[in-house]
């Protein structure tokens, strides 16, 4: 059989033989004409070998990342925060814009598993696993920012509102410290739940394959007592798609809290309705950047072009070009209410940004969200997967310079001239930011090495989708 649309061969096993094409076929989803026992020994096979001299010089060069933020973080809580770059102007600084930029990474992971599920759309299956765990990484790396922002973290439970003994004294519910932390904890779990579910089934894979030994008595642990009947599937489809109803509203609402971080102040630039729409599509903008950032080096690497096809590549950049379209949008839309409403606070707000003294960042920003996912729009370039690759690199690089202008542009010129100041990242700052990174790509290598990058039930049953069966469509 072939696909009516890119004309692969397709055999037909029921039939023995290659069929002719059958008019109105979707594209596979999975290449290469798996069969189920095809797709558990591609996706495991990855985890019985093992690590190679490549994941070792990665894993190493990112806890040697991770060993240099920590060590940064470490001389924080020694010395203070006046190690940072902040001033009396300037008291948000690289911290919450690293939050706000890992927040919203995380946010792709939400979107692929449970909303694109509701919807289904079969093509998530490859990578929604990733995804999902990427999330997961994220959010751990953003909940590190708020803490170490208090300057006491070791108090840090201030936070909960726990039972004490200290009279009526309970978190202040009107700071958007205390928002956060409901945020990201409820993120957190949700998120965390929803993975996890979505592993059981390949846990009981590994458990059967394993040989006996403590790997396999983990395996039998982590999956629950799976046992594949009719009646468990049941039951797991039923919770996985409670799990995905309760986490789609997390995609809206977490990023929306974490605007209102900014929104609920009076400072030029910040105070506007327009920023928890505008913080959801970026959030969404720059997690599928990532999510594409890390899928091509995976696919290159475990050899898994079959199972993330240029389909998926092509359905990933098309989302990134319609979340684009919705930032670009918003960031027109700001310098128009900025114009049109006549307040000289809010006019020079956006006015400073674009031509002041950190215009270039805001350039930086420009170029790279806007200008440069319009290349998503050539079919060529889509398919050029180091292409691809470049340009979700560059949408990164912008969208943490978004965060970083949104706060510094704002904050550096106040109502009073007199107190305005500039700021400059010190070397705790800069440490702190790159360690940042050297967790989440820890994390993930950890994770790509124990757990399968691919959900292998998942991606079984969308193996004879766009393929005929018994000669039939």
């Amino acid at each position: 059989m072939h696909d009516v649309v890119t004309g692969e061969k397709v055999f037909d096993a029921s039939a023995g033989r290659a069929v002719p094409p059958q008019p109105g076929l979707r594209k596979p989803v999975i290449l290469g004409n798996k069969t189920y026992r095809d797709v558990t020994s591609d996706i495991c096979s990855q985890l019985d070998q093992k690590a190679s001299l490549s994941w070792w010089a990665a894993f190493l060069v990112s806890l040697t990342v991770l060993a240099v933020g920590a060590l940064s973080v470490g001389y924080q809580v020694l010395t203070g925060v006046g190690v940072w770059g902040l001033n009396n102007t300037v008291g948000w600084a690289f911290d919450i814009t690293n939050f706000v930029f890992w927040i919203g990474i995380g946010h792709a992971g939400t979107l692929i598993s449970a909303i694109l599920f509701l919807f289904r759309q079969k093509w998530r299956t490859s990578v929604n696993r990733s995804a999902e765990a990427m999330t997961i990484f994220a959010v751990i790396c953003a909940g590190i920012f708020p803490i170490i922002h208090t300057g006491r973290p070791w108090l840090a439970f201030w936070l909960l509102p726990y039972p004490n003994f200290r009279g009526p004294l309970w978190v202040n519910f009107r700071s958007p410290l205390v928002w956060d932390m409901f945020a990201i904890s409820c993120y957190f779990t949700i998120s965390a739940v929803f993975w996890f579910v979505g592993l059981i089934p390949d846990f009981a894979t590994l458990r059967d394959r394993t040989a006996p030994g403590i790997r396999k008595r983990i395996y039998a642990f982590l999956s629950l007592g799976w046992n594949g009947s009719n009646r468990t599937w049941h039951r797991y489809e039923k919770v996985y798609l409670l799990l995905a109803g309760l986490a789609t509203p997390l995609v809206i609402s977490v990023h929306t809290i974490v605007s209102w971080d900014f929104a609920t102040s009076v400072i030029p630039g910040w105070h506007t309705t327009i920023l928890p729409p505008y913080f959801v599509a970026g959030a969404v903008f720059s997690g599928f950047a990532m999510v594409l950032t890390l899928m091509l080096i995976v696919r290159r690497v475990m050899r898994l072009e079959e199972y993330i096809t240029p389909h998926h590549i092509e359905q990933m950049c098309t989302i990134i070009l319609a979340t684009g379209g919705m930032v670009a949008l918003a960031y027109a839309t700001e310098l128009f209410v900025a114009y049109y409403s006549g307040n000289p606070y809010e006019r020079f707000a956006f006015v400073n940004r674009a031509l002041g003294p950190y215009a270039w960042t805001y350039w930086i920003m420009i170029s790279c969200n806007v200008l440069v996912p319009q290349f998503f729009w050539f079919k060529r370039v889509r398919a050029n997967v180091a292409a691809v690759f470049a340009l979700s690199i560059f949408i990164n690089i912008g969208m943490w310079f978004e965060r970083y202008v949104i706060i510094m542009t704002s904050l550096t010129r106040d109502y009073i001239p007199a107190g305005w100041s500039g700021f400059t990242p010190t070397l705790v700052d800069l440490g702190t930011l790159v360690g940042s990174f050297g967790l989440f790509f820890t994390l993930f290598l950890l994770f790509a090495r124990f757990l399968p990058m691919v959900a292998i039930g998942e991606v079984k049953g969308v193996l004879r989708y766009g393929r005929s069966v018994n000669g039939g469509a």
